[in-house]
């Protein structure tokens, strides 16, 4: 069944650039003569310089950097929601190293990567979707060869944060239930020294301690096969899109924030107007200042969009019916600090995952493979 459902994404997505390709080049770049030399023939380089957008090749840069990406942070991105699923006077964890350290303890080296699987699977659609999709609508918008304007960099931002929630939206489901596993197999070993000390009022310290002193039972086992088989068994595919207009919220504020501030900054680093190129450590630094600033600026949706998308709650623990009622319980019960856990470890997280991620895409990892000319449309 999972393997139907990623079938499933890979046409959908497939189907989605052909007729993106149509709509830019007309009917006749689909046909099947152009596209089997799209696809097969790497020595093109008339027809990529012609189009302007190599699809295959972005999607091997977006892959690449996601895979690369989400391998050296993916420890960081589990105690960000293990940090933003704790609600406040069950608190498990301190800070980002103290659930790093106890992960460790309670889970081995490997618990850390809970989850990794799902995201390295997906998130090479996910990112090839996000890039190419912000280039193919900032080449349509500059079809006049002019410079884009804020307002356009902006909306292409939108567009391309639009295109890749439906990748997005079922790995992020997948992931969070497989990251917040421990943390809510570790307060359920705590549990009755809580409900004690919560009458004394000292609930904070006793959890730490129990945590580090009582061994318990380890955190259930369960794959990313096995829940999205469930998922599809009891609410259909509607299953794994829960939290799509969260989703949307997080996803689109964060494109219209980070690429026009990334093409911004990184056209600072051109060496002259005669030659645009950049050094590959700017490319990196763009990445991150952008990606980091971008990810606090939307950490309270992203809070929301993990609330909800959590399946499994800890005792005690409300449950929520939609974004207006997640915030507002949230807002009453926790305060206005509790949108931003976590914000520290997206920022640490965001930075250098799109600091590769734009390494790799404007290095040109892909057109080398393939045999282009290295090109680039973001910093045009």
């Amino acid at each position: 069944m999972l393997g139907r459902t990623f079938l499933y994404i890979y046409h959908l997505e497939l189907i989605s650039a052909l007729a993106l390709l149509s709509v830019s080049q007309g009917p006749s770049a689909c046909s099947p003569s152009v596209l089997k030399q799209l696809l097969h023939s790497p020595n093109s380089r008339t027809m990529a310089q012609q189009q302007q957008i190599s699809l295959p090749a972005k999607l091997i840069n977006g892959g690449i950097a996601g895979m690369v990406g989400v391998t050296c942070v993916f420890p960081i991105d589990l105690a960000k929601t293990r940090l933003q699923n704790q609600r406040s006077g069950q608190q498990i964890y301190k800070n980002m190293m103290d659930c790093l350290v106890k992960t460790v303890k309670s889970e081995g080296y490997f618990g850390m990567y809970r989850g990794a699987a799902v995201n390295l699977t997906l998130v090479t659609p996910e990112k090839a979707i996000k890039l190419a999709a912000n280039d193919f609508f900032r080449h349509m918008l500059s079809k006049d060869g002019g410079k884009l304007t804020v307002f356009k960099e902006m909306l292409a931002g939108c567009c391309a944060g639009m295109c890749q929630v439906i990748v997005t939206t079922p790995m992020e489901m997948l992931k969070i239930q497989l990251q917040d596993a421990g943390r809510i197999a570790a307060q359920q070993r705590v549990m009755p020294a809580v409900v004690t000390t919560l009458k004394m009022g000292r609930a904070s310290a006793v959890l730490s301690r129990s945590y580090n002193t009582v061994p318990g039972p380890q955190a259930m086992r369960t794959s990313a096969i096995q829940i999205t088989r469930e998922l599809l068994r009891t609410k259909g595919v509607t299953g794994l899109y829960r939290g799509l207009g969260a989703t949307l919220m997080r996803d689109i504020p964060f494109s219209v924030v980070y690429f026009p501030l990334f093409a911004h900054v990184h056209q600072l680093g051109q060496h002259s107007s005669d030659d645009p190129s950049v050094p590959f450590y700017w490319s990196f630094l763009s990445g991150c200042l952008a990606g980091s600033i971008a990810a606090v600026a939307v950490s309270p949706c992203d809070v929301v969009k993990t609330r909800l998308q959590s399946l499994r709650k800890g005792t005690n623990e409300e449950t929520y019916s939609g974004v207006v009622d997640c915030i507002r319980k949230i807002l009453r019960k926790e305060g206005p600090g509790a949108f931003l856990k976590g914000a520290t470890c997206r920022a640490l997280v965001i930075a250098p995952l799109f600091g590769i991620a734009q390494v790799v895409y404007f290095v040109g990892v892909g057109e080398f493979l393939l045999g282009y000319t290295p090109y680039n449309i973001c910093s045009a």
